[in-house]
């Protein structure tokens, strides 16, 4: 196919995960607002990510029957809606009493905002299982690991490097300014969606028996052990990496000292890292082999969570964040690529749903774990320590997990290189 199609298809998701990097400080800086218990904003971030181990298999199924093109624009036009009614009830709500240590400021608020979180996750679902099966069909395998920088990249700046500063600022100037944005971001993406031209129907395979397909597709991965070892090594780094970024918000600001602005800043310099690993991480992978690239990477993500706990300030861990975007990038680069080469396209949605079932499903895990531990350590030890504990359990949870799985990475990848190349 030509690039238009590709172009269009980087386009859209360049504007929603604009939009995802405005709710990465909307979500969790605006529940801090309405309440200062870390378990109840934990649940912000639970009702945005649990919708992942309920819907991905459905996502899955409905992925391989419908048309890709459509099940994505209609799901960018449902998380339209959804800020754009989180957006009305916030500006109602406004300004907000001081929130309290225990309990809500504004229990309407706190529920409609946790009931969007629910509906954006759920879109966000059947959203990115389609496009990851619909982006083989607009590029040759071989240019996958091209393709899917290049998208990563895009993808990144908007959510990282200038979302989350653009949603910070959004924020200072009025709270329900980055839901009303993302309404208008989300509805753009849909536009553009609709423009892209070509046939994204799956081939239809068998009956439409939920049962037999989902078995289909279970069946796959089951067979496939470097797929069912990237899939469970990607589920327990969401874990620990969830854990990270939701105990971030209050350190940021009960331990640095930190304004939305700033924080948002060191969101986007996290964010110059993950665009140099999407755009290098092609080379990286031909350079030392993505049995390599996959070991090295995972292992880095302990010093990085170590030096999340550790850094002083603001540009510390900046910096720190930006070394960790890119092992990330890398890790996405090998995984990703290597997942959709290895799955037939009448397949694709199923086979991912399942892999991100077991991959994402467990992040709602490492969001509760994340606010029980901050909640029971604190009164026990003081608050400044214990609102860093999650990144130490985290560091020392990546550390067990990248130690075994190191040599079933290097025999799996090593065994799929032999078996793509043949005798």
């Amino acid at each position: 196919m030509n690039g238009a199609p590709l172009t269009r298809f980087i386009a859209a998701s360049g504007l929603t995960n604009l939009a995802d990097g405005i709710a990465t400080i909307a979500w969790a800086w605006t529940a801090s607002l309405i309440t200062r218990d870390p378990l109840l904003i934990a649940l912000v971030a639970i009702a945005l990510r649990l919708p992942w181990a309920i819907f991905a298999l459905p996502a899955g199924i409905m992925t391989d029957r419908t048309d890709r093109r459509k099940l994505i624009l209609r799901m960018d036009v449902l998380r339209a809606a959804a800020f754009g009614v989180a957006a009305l009830v916030l500006w109602a709500a406004t300004p907000l009493p001081a929130p309290p240590e225990t309990g809500l400021a504004s229990p309407l608020a706190f529920a409609v905002l946790t009931l969007a979180a629910l509906v954006v996750g759920a879109a966000e679902v059947f959203r990115d299982n389609a496009a990851q099966t619909m982006l083989p069909g607009l590029v040759p395998h071989a240019r996958l690991e091209a393709a899917n920088g290049r998208l990563w990249s895009v993808e990144l700046t908007g959510n990282a490097l200038v979302g989350p500063p653009l949603g910070a600022a959004m924020i200072a100037l009025a709270l329900s300014l980055p839901f009303a944005a993302n309404t208008v971001f989300y509805a753009t993406a849909a536009l553009v969606v609709a423009g892209i031209a070509g046939n994204f129907q799956p081939g239809r395979t068998t009956e439409r028996n939920w049962r037999a397909e989902l078995a289909e597709g279970i069946a796959f991965l089951r067979d496939a052990p470097l797929l069912r070892l990237l899939a469970w090594l990607t589920g327990f780094w969401n874990l620990f990496f969830q854990m990270v970024m939701i105990a971030l918000i209050l350190h940021v600001q009960d331990n640095l000292g930190l304004s939305s602005a700033a924080y948002g800043l060191i969101l986007a310099a996290g964010a110059v890292g993950g665009i140099a690993g999407g755009l290098l991480g092609e080379r990286i992978v031909r350079l030392i082999g993505p049995g390599p690239a996959a070991q090295w990477m995972l292992l880095a993500s302990v010093p990085a969570f170590i030096g999340i706990a550790l850094a002083p300030g603001a540009v510390s861990l900046a910096i720190v964040l930006a070394l960790f975007e890119f092992t990330g990038l890398v890790w996405n680069t090998v995984s990703v690529s290597t997942r959709q080469r290895m799955i037939p396209d009448h397949l694709l949605g199923r086979v991912n749903s399942v892999y991100r079932l077991l991959a994402w499903g467990m992040m709602p895990l490492g969001l509760l774990l994340s606010g029980l531990i901050v909640r029971g350590l604190d009164g026990m030890v003081p608050r400044e320590t214990a609102l860093v504990a999650p990144f130490w359990v985290a560091a020392a949870g990546i550390l067990l997990v990248a130690l075994a799985g190191w040599r079933a990475l290097g025999v799996g990848f090593a065994r799929h290189a032999g078996e793509t190349e043949g005798p």
